[in-house]
């Protein structure tokens, strides 16, 4: 079997509660990781469910008033007039990156083959 060597984020106490787990079944914290993964996707998707108002098992803040007005706001706007809200602000983009010095981009992609293809060609290009 291959293995994948991954770095991950957790809250201190998961940690502390799977270490102490781990130490209990005489296992090591990637076995009792891959283990619970396993466990995960093996339920049934209808009795698996993230909770939308907690991340990390921390309260999420979710959107504040004055963004929720704002995405209200625009999404009222025609198709046509979003499209050109956003090229205003890439124009008011490049002024700001131009003052500067330097080029930044925000990129997403669909799917990771989609990413690929994007960084050959820009790997190709001089």
């Amino acid at each position: 079997m291959a293995f994948t060597r991954i770095s991950m984020t957790l809250p201190r106490d998961v940690l502390v509660a799977a270490d102490r787990r781990a130490r209990a079944l005489d296992r090591s914290r990637s076995w009792l990781i891959v283990e619970a993964i396993r466990a995960y996707l093996s339920e049934s998707p209808s009795r698996v469910r993230e909770s939308p108002s907690t991340h990390y098992g921390v309260a999420s803040p979710g959107l504040g008033p004055l963004r929720l007005a704002q995405l209200e706001s625009d999404l009222r706007l025609t198709p046509e007039r979003r499209v050109q809200a956003a090229e205003e602000s890439a124009r008011l983009g490049e002024l700001v990156r131009k003052s500067h010095g330097r080029r930044q981009q925000v990129l997403s992609f669909e799917r990771y083959e989609d990413y690929v293809a994007w960084k050959r060609i820009e790997q190709a290009a001089p």
